[in-house]
């Protein structure tokens, strides 16, 4: 099976957004900021405590959606080069093989962690932090359902 496919950077953005929400570390610290936010706005709604701790935790709230939201993928997204290239991926069934204008690299499939799927992307993890995007821009139905199969079969989800 082969895939040519090139980024388009709102759906990259998109992707990296799906990445950090997915993160467990992240999802915590989410649910404890809105925790907090809410007990403190409940204390302060029956006078416990001053507004102080309720704006820290809106502050804390913006600053977390701004961040995970357009810095850190904007950031990623600049200073990535693989963003800017054309690459044809050949998947077979004991390598997948990535290639452009400047090289080729091949993965056995055991290297491969996990795989996840946005709706405008598949993610294929190395590790926790490291992964691959393969766009679903270029694929037909058949050819996704396949890529999913394959990836099923070879990758699963072992983390």
């Amino acid at each position: 099976m082969q895939l040519s496919f090139r980024y388009e950077k709102s759906k990259v953005l998109q992707a990296l957004r799906y990445h950090f929400i997915w993160q467990p570390e992240i999802r915590i610290l989410l649910i404890v900021v809105i925790v907090f936010d809410i007990i403190s706005a409940i204390l302060y709604l029956i006078g416990k405590i001053r507004p102080e701790p309720f704006l820290l935790g809106s502050f804390i709230w913006i600053i977390f959606l701004i961040s995970f939201w357009y810095i850190i993928p904007i950031n990623i997204y600049k200073k990535s080069v693989t963003f800017q290239h054309n690459f044809i991926a050949d998947f077979d069934n004991n390598v997948v093989t990535l290639q452009h204008d400047r090289g080729i690299m091949q993965w056995e499939w055991s290297q491969f962690t996990k795989f996840i799927e946005s709706p405008n992307f598949f993610h294929v993890y190395f590790s926790q932090k490291s992964f691959f995007l393969f766009p679903k821009d270029n694929m037909t139905d058949e050819f996704r359902q396949e890529l999913r199969a394959l990836f099923n079969q070879k990758i699963g989800n072992k983390a």
